[in-house]
Protein backbone atom coordinates (compact mmCIF):
# COMPACT_ATOMS: atom_id res chain seq x y z
CA UNK A 1 0.00 0.00 0.00
CA UNK A 2 1.60 3.38 -0.82
CA UNK A 3 -0.23 5.98 1.21
CA UNK A 4 1.47 9.30 2.04
CA UNK A 5 4.43 8.81 4.61
CA UNK A 6 3.64 11.98 6.87
CA UNK A 7 0.33 13.89 7.73
CA UNK A 8 2.44 17.33 6.28
CA UNK A 9 2.61 15.81 3.09
CA UNK A 10 2.05 18.34 0.20
CA UNK A 11 -1.51 19.02 -1.43
CA UNK A 12 0.10 17.85 -4.44
CA UNK A 13 1.77 15.07 -3.10
CA UNK A 14 -1.43 13.68 -1.55
CA UNK A 15 -4.16 14.41 -4.39
CA UNK A 16 -0.88 12.41 -6.50
CA UNK A 17 -1.44 9.45 -4.28
CA UNK A 18 -4.99 9.90 -4.28
CA UNK A 19 -4.86 9.49 -8.84
CA UNK A 20 -2.19 6.70 -8.62
CA UNK A 21 -5.23 4.63 -6.21
CA UNK A 22 -7.70 5.15 -8.78
CA UNK A 23 -5.52 4.47 -12.01
CA UNK A 24 -3.98 1.35 -10.78
CA UNK A 25 -5.57 -1.84 -12.00
CA UNK A 26 -4.81 -5.43 -10.59
CA UNK A 27 -7.16 -8.23 -9.10
CA UNK A 28 -6.78 -10.16 -5.48
CA UNK A 29 -7.82 -13.73 -4.65
CA UNK A 30 -11.07 -13.43 -2.16
CA UNK A 31 -10.69 -16.66 -0.18
CA UNK A 32 -12.07 -17.23 3.05
CA UNK A 33 -10.60 -18.67 5.89
CA UNK A 34 -11.87 -20.98 8.48
CA UNK A 35 -11.33 -19.63 11.50
CA UNK A 36 -9.89 -15.80 12.74
CA UNK A 37 -7.32 -14.98 15.31
CA UNK A 38 -10.01 -15.39 17.80
CA UNK A 39 -9.87 -13.06 20.95
CA UNK A 40 -6.45 -12.40 22.27
CA UNK A 41 -6.86 -11.47 25.79
CA UNK A 42 -5.93 -7.89 27.35
CA UNK A 43 -2.86 -6.42 26.78
CA UNK A 44 -0.30 -5.82 29.61
CA UNK A 45 2.80 -3.76 29.79
CA UNK A 46 4.95 -7.00 29.23
CA UNK A 47 5.51 -8.44 25.68
CA UNK A 48 3.38 -11.94 25.28
CA UNK A 49 2.00 -14.39 22.23
CA UNK A 50 -1.34 -14.40 20.76
CA UNK A 51 -2.00 -17.24 18.03
CA UNK A 52 1.25 -17.96 17.83
CA UNK A 53 2.45 -14.12 16.88
CA UNK A 54 4.48 -11.94 19.53
CA UNK A 55 2.49 -8.90 21.44
CA UNK A 56 4.17 -5.92 21.42
CA UNK A 57 4.78 -4.62 24.98
CA UNK A 58 2.35 -1.31 25.46
CA UNK A 59 3.76 2.15 26.00
CA UNK A 60 0.81 4.35 25.79
CA UNK A 61 -2.49 4.56 23.94
CA UNK A 62 -4.70 6.18 21.17
CA UNK A 63 -7.96 6.83 20.11
CA UNK A 64 -9.96 8.33 23.39
CA UNK A 65 -10.09 12.30 24.32
CA UNK A 66 -6.89 13.77 24.97
CA UNK A 67 -5.10 11.58 22.55
CA UNK A 68 -2.70 12.52 19.43
CA UNK A 69 -6.05 10.52 17.25
CA UNK A 70 -9.23 10.70 18.78
CA UNK A 71 -11.12 7.90 16.66
CA UNK A 72 -14.48 5.52 17.48
CA UNK A 73 -11.99 2.86 19.00
CA UNK A 74 -9.04 3.18 21.35
CA UNK A 75 -6.21 0.71 21.79
CA UNK A 76 -2.76 0.46 23.37
CA UNK A 77 0.48 1.51 21.34
CA UNK A 78 3.37 -0.30 21.33
CA UNK A 79 6.09 1.20 23.06
CA UNK A 80 8.29 3.80 20.98
CA UNK A 81 5.90 4.38 18.01
CA UNK A 82 4.48 7.96 17.43
CA UNK A 83 1.15 9.04 16.10
CA UNK A 84 0.26 11.74 14.65
CA UNK A 85 -3.36 12.68 13.05
CA UNK A 86 -3.81 13.65 9.43
CA UNK A 87 -5.78 16.49 8.83
CA UNK A 88 -6.44 18.65 6.05
CA UNK A 89 -4.43 21.10 4.35
CA UNK A 90 -4.80 24.49 4.82
CA UNK A 91 -4.64 27.54 2.26
CA UNK A 92 -5.27 24.85 -0.76
CA UNK A 93 -6.94 25.90 -3.82
CA UNK A 94 -10.56 24.40 -3.05
CA UNK A 95 -10.72 23.78 -6.73
CA UNK A 96 -8.71 21.00 -6.45
CA UNK A 97 -10.69 19.35 -4.23
CA UNK A 98 -9.68 17.39 -0.44
CA UNK A 99 -6.25 17.03 0.42
CA UNK A 100 -6.95 13.86 2.84
CA UNK A 101 -6.87 10.61 1.30
CA UNK A 102 -9.61 8.28 1.13
CA UNK A 103 -10.16 4.70 0.06
CA UNK A 104 -13.50 3.49 -0.52
CA UNK A 105 -16.01 4.73 2.11
CA UNK A 106 -13.40 5.15 5.03
CA UNK A 107 -10.81 8.64 5.06
CA UNK A 108 -7.35 8.17 6.32
CA UNK A 109 -6.78 10.45 9.71
CA UNK A 110 -3.72 8.33 11.95
CA UNK A 111 -0.50 7.58 11.02
CA UNK A 112 1.43 5.79 14.24
CA UNK A 113 5.35 5.57 13.33
CA UNK A 114 7.24 2.79 14.06
CA UNK A 115 10.76 4.95 13.03
CA UNK A 116 11.12 5.95 16.58
CA UNK A 117 11.03 2.30 17.23
CA UNK A 118 13.47 1.13 15.04
CA UNK A 119 11.38 -0.22 11.98
CA UNK A 120 10.19 1.67 8.49
CA UNK A 121 6.71 1.91 7.99
CA UNK A 122 3.79 3.03 9.47
CA UNK A 123 0.10 1.66 11.05
CA UNK A 124 -2.65 3.31 9.68
CA UNK A 125 -6.05 4.28 11.30
CA UNK A 126 -8.80 4.60 8.33
CA UNK A 127 -12.33 5.93 9.61
CA UNK A 128 -15.89 6.51 8.15
CA UNK A 129 -19.52 6.96 8.73
CA UNK A 130 -21.31 6.48 5.23
CA UNK A 131 -22.13 3.53 3.27
CA UNK A 132 -20.39 0.57 3.91
CA UNK A 133 -18.63 2.13 7.23
CA UNK A 134 -22.08 3.39 8.78
CA UNK A 135 -23.32 2.22 12.26
CA UNK A 136 -24.87 -0.46 11.97
CA UNK A 137 -23.01 -1.97 9.03
CA UNK A 138 -20.61 -5.46 9.09
CA UNK A 139 -16.94 -5.16 9.53
CA UNK A 140 -16.51 -7.75 6.44
CA UNK A 141 -18.51 -5.58 3.97
CA UNK A 142 -16.22 -2.56 5.30
CA UNK A 143 -12.88 -4.46 4.46
CA UNK A 144 -13.92 -5.76 1.21
CA UNK A 145 -14.65 -2.51 0.48
CA UNK A 146 -11.45 -0.68 1.14
CA UNK A 147 -9.72 -3.39 -0.47
CA UNK A 148 -11.38 -2.69 -3.99
CA UNK A 149 -8.96 0.47 -3.63
CA UNK A 150 -6.14 -1.90 -2.74
CA UNK A 151 -3.93 -3.03 -6.57
CA UNK A 152 -1.68 -5.79 -7.85
CA UNK A 153 -2.39 -7.87 -4.65
CA UNK A 154 -2.39 -11.56 -4.99
CA UNK A 155 -3.13 -14.15 -1.94
CA UNK A 156 -5.76 -12.33 -0.02
CA UNK A 157 -7.63 -14.14 3.15
CA UNK A 158 -10.32 -12.85 4.76
CA UNK A 159 -11.33 -14.23 8.67
CA UNK A 160 -13.76 -13.46 11.19
CA UNK A 161 -11.33 -12.15 14.23
CA UNK A 162 -12.14 -10.41 17.26
CA UNK A 163 -10.66 -6.94 18.00
CA UNK A 164 -10.50 -6.90 21.56
CA UNK A 165 -14.14 -7.78 22.21
CA UNK A 166 -15.40 -6.12 18.69
CA UNK A 167 -16.26 -8.46 15.81
CA UNK A 168 -14.31 -7.76 13.52
CA UNK A 169 -13.07 -9.47 10.00
CA UNK A 170 -8.88 -9.47 8.81
CA UNK A 171 -7.16 -9.56 5.39
CA UNK A 172 -3.95 -10.59 5.09
CA UNK A 173 -2.37 -10.17 1.31
CA UNK A 174 0.49 -10.07 -0.80
CA UNK A 175 1.01 -6.57 -2.66
CA UNK A 176 2.96 -7.14 -5.56
CA UNK A 177 3.37 -4.38 -7.55
CA UNK A 178 6.05 -4.05 -10.18
CA UNK A 179 7.57 -1.17 -8.52
CA UNK A 180 8.39 -2.91 -5.33
CA UNK A 181 11.72 -4.82 -5.42
CA UNK A 182 9.82 -7.76 -4.00
CA UNK A 183 6.63 -8.67 -3.29
CA UNK A 184 5.53 -8.33 0.22
CA UNK A 185 2.81 -9.29 2.59
CA UNK A 186 0.00 -6.55 4.02
CA UNK A 187 -2.32 -7.02 6.38
CA UNK A 188 -5.70 -5.37 7.91
CA UNK A 189 -8.71 -5.37 10.34
CA UNK A 190 -11.97 -3.64 9.96
CA UNK A 191 -14.80 -2.96 12.98
CA UNK A 192 -18.36 -1.60 13.13
CA UNK A 193 -19.00 0.89 15.85
CA UNK A 194 -21.91 3.37 16.49
CA UNK A 195 -19.51 6.04 15.58
CA UNK A 196 -19.14 4.47 12.25
CA UNK A 197 -16.29 2.18 10.44
CA UNK A 198 -12.61 1.79 11.72
CA UNK A 199 -9.95 -0.34 9.30
CA UNK A 200 -6.30 -0.28 10.61
CA UNK A 201 -3.97 -1.18 8.00
CA UNK A 202 -0.55 -2.44 8.50
CA UNK A 203 2.33 -2.03 5.51
CA UNK A 204 6.23 -1.83 6.18
CA UNK A 205 9.21 -1.41 4.08
CA UNK A 206 9.43 -5.10 3.07
CA UNK A 207 8.56 -8.86 4.41
CA UNK A 208 11.28 -8.19 7.32
CA UNK A 209 10.28 -4.71 8.33
CA UNK A 210 6.16 -6.07 8.19
CA UNK A 211 6.95 -9.22 10.32
CA UNK A 212 9.39 -6.39 12.78
CA UNK A 213 5.95 -4.48 13.31
CA UNK A 214 3.32 -6.83 13.77
CA UNK A 215 3.67 -7.18 17.09
CA UNK A 216 2.60 -3.73 17.17
CA UNK A 217 0.00 -4.64 15.10
CA UNK A 218 -1.26 -7.39 17.45
CA UNK A 219 -1.24 -5.52 20.25
CA UNK A 220 -3.73 -2.66 18.90
CA UNK A 221 -6.03 -5.39 17.99
CA UNK A 222 -5.88 -7.57 20.92
CA UNK A 223 -6.77 -4.40 22.58
CA UNK A 224 -9.11 -2.61 20.80
CA UNK A 225 -12.64 -1.27 22.13
CA UNK A 226 -15.34 0.97 21.69
CA UNK A 227 -13.66 4.58 22.51
CA UNK A 228 -15.51 5.66 25.30
CA UNK A 229 -16.68 3.32 26.44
Amino acid sequence: MRKPGRAAVGAAVAIGVIGMLGALTGCSSDSDGDGGDGKGGKGGKGGSRSGGVEVAAAGGKLGGAGTACELPVRFDLAESWKPEAVKELKGVDPELGSTLVKQGPVTLVCEIDAKPAGHIGFLRVWTGDKGKAASGGEPRRLLKAFMAGEKHIRDARYTEAKAGDLPAAEVSYTLDDPSLDAPKPERALAVVTPRGGVVLHLGGLDTEEHKAMLPAYELAKRTMARAGG
